[in-house]
């Protein structure tokens, strides 16, 4: 795991750096903070203290109870200068929120606090979150200061749009999401030793599309949430990922591979291209059982019609052809979006008959989870048994099948060298 020094500039979205450092510690991060006096104004440095385990810094005359030391490190038997030891240690120093007063301070080399001074001697990757009105955002200076910061090599993570802090005021100024700070952290540090390093995954998401005519398409309604969801989960345990997305329009993680897909039989050629190379295999997409079985070249009208009636032929099953060229040491994974009573029995079916090692049963008649929904709730389907998963998020359920894989693994490593 790596070393976050995270620097907090007041603003009303100093709250959303207590989550950062949850998720990075979370995720087995070491982290410290430092906290200029403006940003105490809005969250108190006993909270921060509370959740990095580690004194946190205002001042850069103030004694380090650390000694620049990260929660994971002996501190030093003396006491160095704070801004020097503190980003001599750091793997990356990540200032979030930064507003437009600290960017401006930045890119012109002023060292008037512990957080500048910090910056200025870092010589670990630094990281830059804006936050501010938009009005600031888009002031020609602000944007001056932002470009000279990325000439130097500062990574700069785009604040969002969205409502801001003053009331009935909408823009691009919001702090970027925490999830997407994080990830942009961990992109640039070394992952060091981790579960799943060297292992190779493919993962399909979103659901695919078969053309009509030139607009209009069959499809359904999957959004790509749960696979992207197992994506990042495999990488966050070293995996090297590749996502086949089908039609996802959603943040795409830094450390994450991805191919855009349309139709099913794009999503299957891309799918054997990259199957001989991978270790686990998980199939979330919804791949689209029948298509048009002849696509309409322009538009169809609807003038002079009363009726369209289309003629749909069968999709080729893409987890099956891929199953029968499986090798003994892959690990294969399938999803089952069903409706009501039933589902688990057809899990445990298509586990037997498209010879998978596990099914991912998911009941979309149950309201709030499944397709296009932030939470999900699934049985896990095995040889050796079922595995009811409650209600969580996809980053959770994710974990959980990620866990199950880790398992069948483990089993399978055990057989051949037994």
């Amino acid at each position: 795991m790596a070393r976050l020094l995270l620097g907090v500039r007041g603003g009303i979205a100093a709250y959303k750096a207590l989550e950062v450092v949850r998720l990075a510690t979370k995720a087995g991060h070491a982290v410290r903070a430092i906290q200029t006096p403006t940003a105490q104004r809005f969250v108190g440095a006993a909270s921060f203290a509370a959740l990095t385990g580690a004194p946190v810094l205002t001042d850069e005359f103030e004694r380090d109870p650390a000694r620049g030391a990260f929660p994971d490190q002996d501190p030093p038997a003396h006491d160095p200068a704070s801004h020097l030891e503190l980003v001599r240690n750091a793997d990356a120093y990540l200032i979030a929120p930064a507003s437009a007063n600290t960017i401006a301070k930045l890119a012109h080399g002023l060292a008037d606090n512990l957080l500048t001074s910090a910056a200025l001697a870092a010589s670990c990757p630094v990281l830059v979150a804006p936050a501010m009105n938009h009005l600031m955002w888009e002031h020609p200076a602000t944007q001056a200061n932002l470009a000279l910061l990325r000439e130097r090599g500062v990574i700069v993570v785009p604040p969002t749009t969205g409502a801001l802090a003053t009331k009935h005021e909408w823009g691009t100024g919001r702090l970027a999401d925490v999830a997407d700070l994080v990830a942009a952290f961990e992109a640039v540090v070394p992952a060091g030793a981790r579960p799943w390093d060297g292992l190779k995954v493919l993962i399909t998401a979103g659901g695919t599309r078969e053309p009509i005519d030139a607009v209009r398409y069959v499809g359904n309604r999957s959004s790509g949430r749960m696979g992207f969801a197992v994506a990042e989960e495999a990488a966050a345990l070293g995996a090297q990922v590749t996502v086949i997305a089908a039609n996802v329009a959603l943040a795409r993680h830094p450390r994450v591979s991805y191919l855009d897909v349309e139709t099913a039989a794009q999503l299957r050629d891309a799918a054997v291209a990259e199957f001989a190379a991978t270790d686990v295999l998980v199939m979330a997409a919804a791949v689209a059982d029948f298509r048009p079985a002849a696509a309409h070249e322009g538009k169809l009208k609807k003038s002079g019609r009363d009726e369209l009636q289309l003629v749909l032929e069968r999709t080729e099953d893409v987890l099956s052809g891929l199953a029968a060229t499986r090798r003994a040491d892959q690990t294969l994974v399938g999803f089952a979006a069903e409706h009501g009573a039933g589902a688990v029995a057809y899990g445990r079916d298509k586990l037997v008959r498209k010879g998978l090692d596990a099914v991912v049963v998911n009941d979309v008649s149950q309201p709030g989870i499944g397709f296009d929904a932030t939470d999900n709730e699934v049985t896990l389907v095995t040889a050796a048994g079922d595995e009811a998963v409650p209600r969580g998020t996809k980053a959770e359920v994710g974990r959980a099948i990620l866990a199950v894989v880790d398992r069948l693994r483990a089993a399978t490593e055990a057989k051949a060298g037994a």
